[in-house]
């Protein structure tokens, strides 16, 4: 589909959403304590557990409804998330065994279905994910579980509240990765006939809220788990309602009409204007890259090291923060400036056309004589910031030194479906590059999955194919790294080369930009890709 066409039907459909949520949209007495949401997924995530569409659909339906053995905290919005006690109170590796982790559970947790929460249940989860012979195995669950959890050997009951799992080999960022498991009711899934489908009508996590409706394409509605265990975090409100809106400007129009209280990326030039009619405007450094994955297989352009280096200096990233509105940090490597493992690159990623023109006459290309090549790009989606006009731009920049793009615009959970497909799969329809905005909390999701050999598609997320044995080595390191001021010192080293061999075009990071009514009380925006909705509550006056 060429680009100008997508874009107008990702607003019709979008406007179309729109008039829908209008014709549903409770009266103002009706909404007091509750919070609707316009999300920019084009649909509700994945409800059974392991949410799809992205980071932002772990946002909204995995730690809602959900917990993991181990979570994130979401409670500051001055200092970096860590990883804290979920339905496990601890964790340890052993100390004469570096593959052996003893995960102690929490005792007194219950599923929304009532059934207890206990070791077997731990395993059962993991068998969704893992087993494929297992009953409750479930593709889709799996589809977006098994790649996270890439570690994992074994794991077996020790007692009811105490689990063992044994990885392939050490690996100090198992905890991260085990951080995205979601653990669904064994019992539920039982008493709807075993069904995952009946599931996704009636889910049971054991997280702060309660699923109450769901509607594909339309709506979901949440109510408070009122016997949550963590009682801090029993929810305020009285429901939680989220709305798939994926075009910008349909979220801003909703917005204003009082359709919803919240929108996920505002559309930038309508930023001024929202603060302008009362509107907040809540931002946060988090982290976060907005890059272009490359292709490394035979034949891609981007196996030349003068052709990546290029690309990145042929961007102007000033002018695309000011493009929107000013909310972006410009891109000065893989992670954002001043990060604790940005180390000490020597290639400067900077905008100098001139250079950029000098390298590619280097690799071969000239104006007689253009790179050419494609790359697949989102309409909307988690993270994705503002893909189509951001694209457009890059597109530009990259024309006026050689390097002419086409664009494969795809929905997001397609293009998703591109990247842990793998470049050579036919569903990557030939481009050398996706666009894809990336969770960089911890080192396994910043670095690890993307470029490390053995991580090629099916077994991880190395979309390009990559293969380095140096990078591999201090791969080696890191997990081999328990001390965390040692690990972080190999980090630098690890971001170094990210940056000095270009890796990815790096083009921006990401502000988290919200919009919300100035009836929304209490939201702390964590410095996470996830956020607690906990203490939010809806003041009673209205506008």
């Amino acid at each position: 589909m060429p680009f100008r066409s997508m874009k107008n039907f990702t607003a019709r459909a979008a406007f179309a959403g729109a008039l829908a949520l209008s014709a549903q949209a409770p009266s103002a007495a009706m909404a007091q304590g509750t919070l609707r949401i316009g999300m920019t997924a084009s649909d509700i995530p994945l409800t059974t557990g392991q949410a799809d569409n992205g980071g932002e659909g772990m946002r909204f339906m995995g730690y809602t409804v959900y917990d993991g053995l181990i979570n994130w905290d979401l409670s500051s919005a001055t200092k970096p998330s860590d990883l804290v006690p979920g339905l496990a109170e601890s964790w340890a590796v052993d100390a004469a065994d570096k593959t052996k982790w003893t995960f102690k559970l929490r005792p007194g947790v219950t599923f929304h279905d009532g059934s207890d929460f206990t070791a077997d249940a731990v395993v059962w989860n993991l068998d969704k994910l893992l087993k494929n012979d297992s009953p409750q195995y479930d593709p889709r669950q799996s589809a977006q579980g098994r790649t996270r959890i890439p570690a994992v050997a074994s794991y077996r009951v020790v007692d009811p509240l105490t689990v063992e799992i044994v990885t392939k080999a050490p690996d100090a960022t198992l905890p991260y990765q085990i951080a995205w498991v979601m653990m669904s009711s064994p019992a539920q899934w039982e008493k709807l006939g075993r069904s995952w489908d009946a599931f996704a009508k009636t889910p049971s996590g054991t997280g702060p809220w309660k699923l109450t409706l769901f509607a594909p394409r339309e709506r979901a509605e949440m109510v408070p788990f009122k016997a949550y265990w963590d009682k801090a975090r029993v929810p305020k409100l009285d429901k939680l309602v989220l709305v798939p809106l994926p075009e910008a400007n349909a979220r801003v129009a909703a917005l204003r009409s009082g359709q919803v209280d919240w929108i996920e990326a505002p559309a930038p030039d309508a930023v001024a204007s929202l603060k302008g009619a009362g509107f907040t405007i809540v931002t946060n450094t988090y982290p976060h890259n907005w890059t272009w994955h490359l292709s490394r297989v035979e034949g891609s352009p981007w196996n030349d090291v003068r052709v990546r280096k290029a690309a990145n200096l042929a961007i102007d990233r000033e002018g695309l923060k000011e493009l929107l509105g000013g909310l972006a940090v410009p891109a000065t490597g893989f992670f954002p400036p001043g990060h604790q493992w940005f180390g000490h690159p020597t290639f400067k990623v900077t905008y100098d056309p001139a250079a950029a023109k000098k390298l590619l006459a280097e690799a071969g290309y000239g104006p007689n004589k253009p790179l050419k090549t494609k790359i697949a790009i989102s309409a909307s989606g988690s993270g994705q910031m503002q893909p189509l006009p951001m694209n457009e731009f890059v597109q530009q920049n990259l024309a006026e030194v050689g390097i002419q793009v086409d664009y494969e615009v795809v929905e997001w959970n397609t293009l998703i479906n591109i990247w842990r497909a793998g470049a050579k799969a036919d569903i990557s329809r030939g481009v050398t590059g996706i666009n894809y905005s990336y969770f960089i909390q911890d080192p396994f999701t910043g670095f690890i999955r993307h470029l490390q050999s053995n991580f090629a598609p099916p077994n991880g997320t190395n979309w390009g194919y990559y293969s380095d044995p140096a990078m591999d080595k201090l791969f080696d390191q890191v997990r081999n790294t328990f001390d965390k001021a040692e690990q972080t010192a190999v980090l630098e080293k690890v971001h170094e080369k990210f940056v000095d061999d270009a890796l990815f075009i790096m083009i921006t990071h990401d502000v988290n930009p919200r919009a919300m009514s100035p009836k929304v009380k209490g939201f702390v925006q964590a410095q996470n890709w996830f956020q607690d909705f906990s203490n939010v509550t809806i003041a009673t006056a209205g506008r």
